[in-house]
């Protein structure tokens, strides 16, 4: 029960968080995601159809990048990309990716996250 307890408030306080990618992480662009990236940046969000955190978050940036013409936002089925989601080893949907303008992943986001955590490492990429 310990165990069962410690790891659920892991989840609560890891869940949606921003963290900062791996340098060595590959990059995405047009070509793997079949759209133009964004100007300033790209979210891409891995979901899957049976994910219901996946419909909110789809939402959410669906909402956020409606509003400014330089950010796209792109949803990637996880189950007809298994390439991708092996070569960036997604384990969990929804997994957000922020991209800067050259397609390298500067944040990736596990779980359901909130607006204010899309916002802020939009504003940290922006500042960089």
């Amino acid at each position: 029960m310990a165990v069962v307890l410690a790891f659920g408030g892991y989840r609560k306080l890891t869940d949606g968080r921003a963290r900062e990618a791996a340098l060595d992480e590959p990059t995405l662009g047009p070509t793997e995601l079949g759209t133009p990236l964004g100007s300033t940046a790209t979210f891409v969000q891995f979901s899957s159809k049976v994910c219901a955190p996946c419909v909110a978050t789809g939402r959410l940036l669906s909402g956020l990048t409606a509003q400014r013409d330089d950010v796209n936002h792109v949803e990637i089925d996880g189950e007809e990309r298994l390439d991708l989601v092996r070569e960036f080893g997604i384990n969990r949907t929804p997994t957000v990716f922020l991209l800067d303008p050259d397609g390298a992943i500067r944040y990736r986001f596990v779980g359901p996250s909130r607006k204010a955590e899309f916002v802020d490492a939009l504003a940290e990429l922006q500042a960089a």
